[in-house]
């Protein structure tokens, strides 16, 4: 009789020899799969574009769900730990780097957005000005509520909430919740 571990360890051989194909797919027929399975948000759809991130991504952990309809742009840029939860209809534009640790749940419409506009050159439109990429980085066991935006530039410390609808635009410290726009420190919870 099969032990649970012994079963969890050959899923675990099965996903790994799926990751080392999908390694050797060009980009752009992945990023057509994860165009077709955008919209499947069953377990099959989970799987694929689990998958195809952990394939192309700079570093994917174990039991990560990306939700349907959900975008990730230059996932070479893109790093989540283990037990990630990526709900439905989430935008992530990884121009700089994204770095999302353990433990971390981002609810449905919430954007990721790692880059931002400059204004300097008047003689030049603002959107053909230059951009910052600075990066996004979200330590371990945060859980970030629905709608939230949170722009380049930001570190979100571990054990932290922010609250729907808030737009993070500065360093939450360890233990905060936070919302509104943009952000303000409404209460620690450590």
């Amino acid at each position: 009789m099969k032990t649970g571990r012994s079963l969890f360890n050959r899923w675990e051989f099965f996903l790994n020899i799926l990751v080392k194909i999908f390694k050797f797919l060009p980009k752009w027929f992945l990023s057509f799969i994860w165009l077709l399975f955008l919209n499947f948000n069953g377990l099959f759809g989970k799987l694929v574009r689990y998958l195809i991130l952990k394939a192309k991504a700079k570093n994917v952990g174990k039991n990560v769900s990306i939700g349907s309809n959900t975008i990730i742009k230059h996932w070479n840029n893109f790093s989540c730990g283990s037990n990630v939860s990526i709900h439905e209809n989430c935008m992530i534009d990884c121009d700089a780097n994204i770095l999302i640790g353990n433990d971390v749940s981002i609810a449905h419409s919430t954007s990721l957005v790692a880059a931002n506009h400059t204004w300097e050159d008047f003689s030049t439109p603002i959107k053909y000005n230059p951009l910052t990429k600075i990066g996004i980085i979200i330590e371990d066991d945060v859980w970030v509520g629905c709608g939230v935006r949170i722009l380049d530039g930001v570190i979100i410390e571990s054990r932290s909430i922010i609250a729907a609808g808030a737009v993070v635009n500065k360093k939450v410290e360890k233990g905060s919740l936070v919302g509104g726009v943009p952000a303000k420190l409404i209460k620690k919870i450590i």
